[in-house]
């Protein structure tokens, strides 16, 4: 039998840096819904986190005139599991059209790369959908699987998860998106070529400008011919998007809220929940979706350590998460733009959405 390795590289490790910014609403580390099935105990913050998360807060909550929450602090040990459970709302097709085009097409995927491969995952979440890239991979060589997540739970489903398969080690990176690609791309041997993932609607969270600057950021860590798998969700009904993201069960609505029980955990806000409601816009002007907490009341709000405080007026909102849509004709031109090409792209009939297979040139 063949033996397995599975082996985590935690932030610090290799004298990595630890933030890389990519823009003032989205940074490197803003991996919007990255699930997380193993969820490990709540552990005490250090201070140096607690620091960051209290500057990140105070910059984004007094900007005017939209006041912000960093979408990256949805993604507790709770909001992870929330988001485990929108990813099955029937309302929510996107993970599943994900899911199904890497199935149907891993073979054509792993074909268009020549060998030896190793796989870098940006935010492999569990790593669920990633299977079946890596038994593609595994029926021709040995591969090296390196799961980049800044999340330790979701780090710890992925390697259980992937750590099963043959022919397959997993080595974890705890870091930043573009830390942990630095550190991948550094250890491979020269003839090794490098396939990373960025599935899911990963890259819609940036705002466009600062999507293309982190793929850029990308392609300058990579070879010439080493290649990207980009997941791209796409305009549909207005409809169909805002319910996908506001859906009558009150998941997503939970999920959203959480944030604010995070800041009341964490900092020692007194956000009252009950006065607040979740919101779904779609912006068409720039063709993505808005996640907005909406104060149903005046709020006078304290948030001791980020040295805070703030007054919402009556339906004065909070936004806290950006998707933005594709259509299909554009990724090319992203592609361009950023130092790729697309080789291919393969949509799901079932919900638009594409997978993009870009070539570094």
């Amino acid at each position: 039998m063949a033996t397995r390795t599975v082996q985590t590289v935690r932030a610090g490790e290799n004298n990595a840096k630890q933030r890389a910014s990519t823009s003032a609403r989205n940074s490197a580390v803003d991996t919007v819904r990255n699930p997380a099935t193993d969820l490990a105990p709540a552990t005490p913050r250090p201070a140096s986190y607690l620091a960051e998360f209290a500057a990140d807060v105070r910059a984004s909550l007094t900007k005017q005139p939209q006041r912000e929450l960093p979408s990256k602090y949805l993604y507790d040990e709770l909001g992870s599991a929330l988001f485990e459970a929108i990813c099955v709302l029937p309302e929510y097709g996107l993970t599943r059209a994900d899911a199904r085009l890497l199935q149907r097409h891993a073979r054509d995927i792993v074909d268009a790369l020549d060998s030896p491969v190793q796989v870098a995952e940006l935010g492999s979440g569990s790593g669920k959908k990633t299977r079946w890239i890596l038994e593609a991979l595994a029926r021709r060589q040995r591969t090296y699987y390196y799961p980049i997540e800044i999340s330790p739970s979701a780090l710890a489903a992925c390697e259980k998860e992937m750590g099963q398969i043959e022919l397959v080690s997993v080595v974890g990176y705890e870091k930043t998106y573009l830390d942990g690609l630095r550190a991948v791309a550094t250890r491979r041997d020269t003839q090794d070529n490098l396939l990373v993932l960025f599935l899911g609607s990963s890259i819609g969270n940036f705002d466009r400008g600062a999507g293309d600057e982190f793929l850029r950021e990308v392609r300058k860590t990579l070879r010439h011919g080493d290649a990207l798998l980009l997941g791209t969700d796409l305009v549909k009904d207005a409809a169909t998007q805002i319910l996908a993201y506001d859906d009558p069960t009150g998941v997503t609505a939970a999920f959203d809220l959480n944030m604010l029980a995070r800041i009341n955990r964490e900092l020692g806000g007194n956000f009252v929940l009950s006065q607040f409601r979740h919101q779904a816009r779609w912006n068409d002007a720039e063709r993505r979706i808005e996640m907005h907490l909406v104060a149903r009341s005046l709020q006078e709000i304290h948030i001791p350590r980020a040295n805070l405080r703030i007054t919402l007026e009556p339906g004065e909102s909070i936004w806290t998460e950006s998707s933005h849509k594709y259509v299909t004709s554009e990724i090319d031109d992203m592609a361009r733009r950023t130092g790729f090409q697309c080789i291919d792209q393969w949509v799901d009939a079932q919900w638009p959405f594409a997978q993009n297979l870009f070539l570094a040139e």
